[in-house]
């Protein structure tokens, strides 16, 4: 799966979850800048990576600081 297929289904997951617009998504915003709450968060992660088909432990995503950044990190982790 490349990067543009993964964004799309964050940006997917993120507008449905805090029902709001893909196009109100700008990459370099974080969840927590969109309004997501912690649940929200949680929500978005875990949807995200069942849909892409990996499995991370959520603590390793405390340290993203943007959509863009989740995005790349998402993409290094499905490669693998």
């Amino acid at each position: 799966m490349d990067k543009d297929q993964i964004k799309s289904i964050l940006f997917s997951n993120i507008a449905d979850i805090m029902d709001m617009d893909e196009s109100e998504i700008d990459v370099q915003e974080s969840l927590r800048d969109l309004g997501a709450n912690s649940v929200d968060r949680m929500e978005i992660i875990v949807e995200t990576m069942r849909k892409i088909g990996v499995k991370i432990n959520m603590l390793e995503f405390a340290n993203i600081k943007n959509i863009q950044e989740m995005v790349d990190f998402l993409y290094e982790r499905s490669e693998k």
